[in-house]
This record gives structure tokens, C-alpha cells and sequence, in this order.
């Protein structure tokens, strides 16, 4: 079997009235990159790229070009030598950053449903078969709401009602990034969120955190979400405030350095995690080997892909370091990640972000998944056991490199 043809789609999202979300409005629109790789034998597999939000789609979508010649011709079964080539003949794929990963991830993520519909199976029998037919999830980035009609959550009983709501819902766990939104509903700035902080803001964040405290009590899970927001010395000391809140974990809490995310573990001994801005096992070996991380985040829509993600949990696992993988992308990023984490001895827990409520997230993909009461059934494939939608096909820009 040969790569004939490889399509590149950038897609135009149909945003309802009033769909312009509030974490779109801090983030950026959603702009979904996709890959469609075709084979002489008919069998199509497609990927996603991870960089929908902010900026970088542009980016990418022209990375996934220029990679797409080197893949013409090659048997897609070959999922290492593939991953192998992008790496060593991408050039700056080496020790390289979001763009490079991005495409190297969905051409890996199209391969990997080739590989299941060619052997018609699915992606978790072909990395070892599931250990576990559910996956536990928490409710993600509630400061936004939880549901379609979301509303920012400025005071603090807003974030314990959406808190109360997630968990209602079956969900077990929750996730808050509670510097978001001042009480007027103003995002915060740069300046406001960095270097030492003033009394006002940590006291801002602690009600909020006492607040869904409360309102889940002691036997539900609570993560803190940090977007790398906040520098080493703002974190440590909302750590500080927070930390008799019993934080399930401290997600982003500075921006990656190995270096200083070890600074922020010692000063506070709250469990650390990061990755969705971490790419490659090179980029995440020294995190695993300082300790400085306890739960790693690889996105498999930019870290590298399934072939790179499951290696990346590998190394952690020698560590006995857990794995949660990022993700805020469509269906084809939803189930690769549920098989992923359906195989790995060290998953933690799933994200559930509140995103994917939103309708335009159901238009991309043929088959898209819910959880029930907090738990993800594992996809079935073969493949990804969902496909790129009649929508998402003709209301995109498109690239088709066949040479």
C-alpha cells in the first residue's frame, strides 16, 4: 500500500449567534486544521493538527504542506520510518517547536487510522490492547461555564454553582483556571499576573478556590489550571493560598522550563503538571528526569502524535510519573486520545473541555463522543472510529499535494 495524494484543510467553523464564546474571546476563534492522507487502495485516514486557538493554524497548514511531499509514496504501515523521516528530514523538527509538532501529529494521527481500517481494528488493539473499557474525565475550564450557554464566572458563587452543575453530572472532578476574569468580568492582563501580587488578586483567587471547595466537598477532585499565565513568583504564592484546598493538581502553573518548574514544585510540593506546550520526548525528557512534573500533558494533536505521545508516556512511566492528555480539538484528537490512554499503565484522568459543548465542534467529525457520569467509553475504531464530516470537507480551504 502507497501514499498517492495528502489533502490539507483549514476550516471555516459555522459559529451560531452567540457562539463567539467567552474563551474564544481570550483565546482566539477556532480555526480546525485537518489531514486527509489517501492510498492506493482506497483507504483514507485523517488527523488534526493542534493549533485551533491563538495563533498558528496558518502556520501549520503550510508545515503540513511542505511535509506532505515527503510522504507521496511511502507505505503508510510505516508508522515509525514515517514519524522517522518528518523528524530527520523535517529539519526543524529537531529540538523544534508548536508548528513542526502540530503537522508531524496529524499526518501521525491519519497513519495510525490508516493502520486500523487496513487491519480493521482499532488504534488501542494496535498499541497493545485497552486496559480499561471506561475513562474517567473531569469538567475543564468552568471559569467559562459549563454546558452550551456559557457565562464567565466572576464571583465566587458562580464558580461553585458551575462547579456543583459538572459534578451533578457524574463528573468526579473538576478543572477552574480562577485568574481569568476579574469580578467585573475583565480578563486580566499580563502585568496583573506576573511578578510578586498584590494581596487583592491572591485573595481573589483563594475565595474562589474556598468557594468550589466547598461546594464539591472533600471526595471530589480538584485541579487548578494555571495557562502559564502567571510567572514563578505569582504562582508560588497563589500555591501558597491554595494549597490547604487539597489541589488534586497544579496544571501550567509557570511557563515550561524544566528549571523553573522545579522551582515552583519545591516551593510548594503540590503535584505539578504541564505538556500541551511541550513537544517531542526530547522536550519532555528533562521534566521526567528533574521530577519537577507528577502528571505530564502531552496533546496528541501537537506533541508528535500517537507514535511520539505513546513513547512519551513510556519514559514517564520508569518514573512513575501520570499521564493526562491535553486535549480541546475535535473527535479525531478525542478518540485517539481515549485509546491512547485506554493502553498506558500511568493514564490519571481524561479532559473534558467545556468547548466541545459548543455545536460547531459537532459539525466537524461523522461521530462524536459524550461521556455518562463522568466516564468515557473507549472507542472501537477501526481507526479513530470516527472520520473528517461532509461539513468539514467543503467548507474549508484546501491544499492536495499528489507529487
Amino acid at each position: 500500500m502507497k501514499i498517492t495524494k495528502i489533502d490539507v484543510m483549514l476550516v471555516h467553523p459555522d459559529f451560531r449567534t452567540g457562539e463567539v464564546t467567552n474563551m474564544q474571546a481570550v483565546f482566539g476563534k477556532c480555526r480546525p486544521i485537518f489531514v486527509r492522507i489517501h492510498t492506493d487502495e482506497g483507504i483514507y485516514g485523517d488527523g488534526e493538527a493542534g493549533l485551533q486557538f491563538a495563533f498558528g493554524a496558518l502556520a501549520a497548514a503550510g508545515m503540513l504542506q511542505d511535509f506532505a511531499h515527503l510522504l507521496i509514496g511511502m507505505d503508510p504501515l510505516k508508522n515509525e520510518q514515517i514519524w522517522d523521516k518528518l523528524y530527520r528530514q523535517g529539519y526543524f523538527t529537531q529540538a523544534g517547536g508548536p508548528v513542526v509538532y502540530a503537522a508531524v501529529s496529524a499526518l501521525d494521527m491519519a497513519i495510525w487510522d490508516i493502520k486500523g481500517k487496513y487491519f480493521n481494528t482499532s488504534v488501542a488493539t494496535l498499541l497493545g490492547g485497552s486496559r480499561r473499557e471506561k475513562i474517567r474525565c473531569y469538567a475543564s475550564q468552568l471559569q467559562f461555564g459549563w454546558g452550551t450557554d456559557k457565562t464567565p464566572a466572576t464571583k465566587a458563587e458562580q464558580y461553585a454553582e458551575n462547579a456543583r452543575k459538572a459534578i451533578s453530572e457524574g463528573y468526579s472532578a473538576v478543572k477552574f483556571d480562577f485568574f481569568t476574569f476579574d469580578r467585573d468580568g475583565r480578563s486580566f492582563n499580563e502585568d496583573e499576573r506576573t511578578k510578586l501580587l498584590s494581596p487583592y488578586y491572591v485573595h481573589l483567587v483563594e475565595e474562589r478556590v474556598a468557594a468550589v471547595r466547598e461546594a464539591i466537598g472533600p471526595e471530589k477532585d480538584l485541579i487548578v489550571e494555571g495557562h502559564s499565565f502567571t510567572d514563578a513568583a505569582s504562582a508560588i504564592q497563589i500555591g501558597e493560598a491554595i494549597r490547604k484546598y487539597n489541589i488534586f493538581y497544579y496544571e501550567e502553573a509557570c511557563t515550561p522550563t524544566p528549571k523553573m518548574q522545579r522551582f515552583v514544585y519545591d516551593a510548594l510540593k503540590i503535584p505539578m503538571s504541564s505538556g500541551e506546550r511541550i513537544f517531542s520526548r526530547w522536550q519532555y525528557a528533562p521534566y521526567i528526569e528533574n521530577q519537577s512534573l507528577q502528571v505530564l500533558q502531552p496533546d496528541l494533536s501537537n506533541c508528535g502524535g500517537i507514535t511520539e505521545a505513546k513513547k512519551i508516556a513510556d519514559m514517564a512511566y520508569i518514573y512513575d510519573v501520570s499521564i493526562q492528555g491535553h486535549l480541546c480539538g475535535s473527535a479525531l484528537s478525542m478518540s485517539a486520545t481515549l485509546q491512547f490512554e485506554s493502553v498506558i499503565p500511568n493514564f490519571l484522568i481524561h479532559e473534558h473541555h467545556v468547548e466541545q459543548f459548543q455545536p460547531y465542534m459537532n459539525d466537524l467529525c461523522t461521530v462524536n463522543f459524550e461521556p455518562k457520569e463522568g466516564f468515557f467509553d473507549v472507542p472501537q475504531g477501526p481507526g479513530l472510529g470516527t472520520e473528517l464530516s461532509e461539513y468539514s470537507l467543503t467548507h474549508c480551504d484546501k491544499w492536495t499535494i499528489d507529487g
